[in-house]
């Protein structure tokens, strides 16, 4: 009797042995799957973000191009047909007390202001030149080009001692730049913008940009598929993500908007 509840103590034993041995092994299992799953979800989010910005970095390439296109056919062909135009108009043999005097001679001044803001134009659009003189230089020069128009009234405020910065991200720094004050003058209905550039000690470089407009609410503004404000702010995000930078927007209907690019020079290459 005693060998035989021996027997069944042993059995029930090898049992609970051979359960827990099984559920060990499903435990194992599905943590295995698991720790293979969550390593495949990350490798798959990788891949993505790689894919995207891959994907991002070729539109923006194929953009630069076609600004840098556009600004050469505007100075080799369109600037020299209106220099032309202008020397003609110059050795023209009219005289002061002609009837149409007074008209060419207007003509000739838009003509001039014409060749003017298009040789501004074409700086501007032209990678080359933000290369050449760097991004506070170049902001410089386009701030100047607006407030000549006297659609604002524009303060610029530069602290501390300039960075330099890899040609792309002076680029893409410099295209945003653009692409909020295109907003402005398109969007705010201000009348004042203050752009401040900010070289600090610890290596960071702030630019904000701010106007007195009419401001919008953020919210609706992020939700908003359509407009060509909803694409400009979409088209700085893209390029602050590309080069590392932080940007964030303060705005509200009725009292103006915000907006600053931050990036650490520890971030350059």
């Amino acid at each position: 009797m005693q060998d035989q509840n021996q027997e069944i103590y042993f059995v029930i034993l090898m049992g609970t042995l051979l359960a827990v041995l099984l559920v060990g092994f499903i435990l194992a299992m599905f943590f295995l799957y698991q720790r293979k799953r969550q390593k495949q979800e990350s490798e798959m989010v990788r891949m993505k973000e790689e894919f995207e910005q891959e994907s991002l970095r070729t539109q923006l390439e194929i953009q630069e191009s076609t600004l840098k296109t556009i600004a050469q056919e505007l100075h080799d062909n369109i600037g020299q047909t209106l220099s032309v135009i202008k020397l003609w108009m110059s050795i023209a043999p009219i005289e002061k007390e002609h009837p149409a005097y007074e008209g060419v001679q207007n003509s000739k001044d838009m003509l001039h202001k014409v060749i003017r803001d298009m040789a501004d134009l074409t700086k501007s659009l032209h990678t080359d030149r933000i290369s050449e003189i760097g991004l506070q230089e170049a902001i410089n020069f386009d701030i100047a080009s607006i407030r000549k128009t006297g659609l604002l009234e524009v303060n610029f405020e530069v602290q501390g001692d300039e960075f330099h910065f890899p040609e792309q991200k002076s680029i893409f720094l410099f295209r945003m730049y653009q692409e909020m004050m295109n907003n402005i003058l398109k969007h705010s209905k201000a009348s004042q913008v203050s752009v401040s550039v900010v070289y600090s000690p610890d290596y960071t470089f702030v630019m904000t940009i701010q106007d007195n407009g009419v401001g919008f609410n953020i919210r609706q503004k992020k939700e908003s598929t359509s407009g060509s404000s909803g694409l400009g702010l979409k088209s700085m995000r893209n390029r602050a993500k590309m080069i590392g930078a932080n940007m964030s927007i303060l705005s509200e209907p009725g009292k103006g908007t915000s907006i600053s690019v931050a990036l650490a020079l520890n971030q350059l290459p």
